[in-house]
């Protein structure tokens, strides 16, 4: 399917995380295909006119909240919501080095953003009687390592039965929600940990991937996603072309995950 076989145009969108990856890729397709975006993070990177941005720590309350108050003084309302933000600074060590603090930084990042915008924003989209939301989960939900993403993947496997639970509540009143899980995708971050995992190992940046392969169990496909490709897939399920598409996740993962 070509990419201009979509129908995104004037779209009102909010895409949180938009900065840097995935979610950069997903601002910058949804805007050559003709959407309204404004996008956050904590820091305004100089490539983005401020008019599209709201500078938002979305880890805390006040941010989200400012973040609502934001899109709905300069867009009126929105048509679809991608929450791509998400990540994990947990120490390695097993389940063992995680201390309360670190269970707790985890669901601030992953699981809470996403549940106090939708509380924020849904209304809108409930009195329009239409609407997209996209929460972007990862495979680490099914496929957790032990060794480093026990609490990043619980607080995933939170959000996506938390996603699923609210498309039964919203999709009957014309509200479409829809997950997203990425494997190993070749973001910024994914780039670095590569060449960090060359450097100790004595290899090059390819020696480095391969390591991570390795960890994941393998990539039938042969190599991670790239960040272009996770956003295509977010434009066409926001997209009139998946108005049947509603409470269901999409895998794009390379084949990583090894069960049905």
């Amino acid at each position: 399917m070509a990419l201009n076989a979509l129908n995104l145009a004037g779209m009102r969108t909010l895409v949180t995380a938009g900065t840097k990856g995935i979610g950069k890729a997903v601002v910058e397709r949804f805007v050559e295909l003709g959407a309204n975006v404004v996008t956050t993070a904590r820091t305004h990177p100089s490539d983005i006119d401020e008019r599209h941005f709201i500078p938002a720590d979305l880890t805390t309350e006040e941010g989200c909240a400012h973040v609502a108050r934001a899109v709905q003084q300069r867009l009126g309302g929105l048509d679809a919501i991608v929450h791509v933000l998400g990540g994990s600074s947990a120490p390695a060590g097993g389940f063992a080095a995680l201390n309360d603090n670190e269970w707790q930084k985890e669901l601030d990042l992953n699981l809470f953003p996403a549940v106090r915008l939708d509380r924020a924003l849904l209304p809108g989209m409930l009195a329009q009687g239409k609407g997209v939301v996209i929460h972007v989960t990862s495979i680490q939900r099914q496929l957790p390592l032990p060794e480093s993403t026990t609490a990043y993947a619980a607080a995933k496997a939170a959000l996506a039965a938390y996603s699923k639970s609210l498309s039964k509540e919203v999709t009957p009143k014309g509200i479409r929600v829809v997950r997203v899980s990425p494997g190993w995708v070749e973001t910024e971050a994914a780039v670095a940990l590569a060449e960090r995992l060359a450097s100790d190992a004595g290899t090059d940046y390819e020696g480095g991937k391969a390591i991570i392969i390795k960890a994941l169990g393998g990539i039938p496909l042969g190599r991670p996603a790239k960040p272009h490709e996770v956003a295509d897939l977010i434009a066409f399920l926001v997209s009139p072309l998946a108005s049947a598409i509603s409470g269901t996740e999409y895998v794009i993962d390379g084949g990583t995950v090894p069960t049905v």
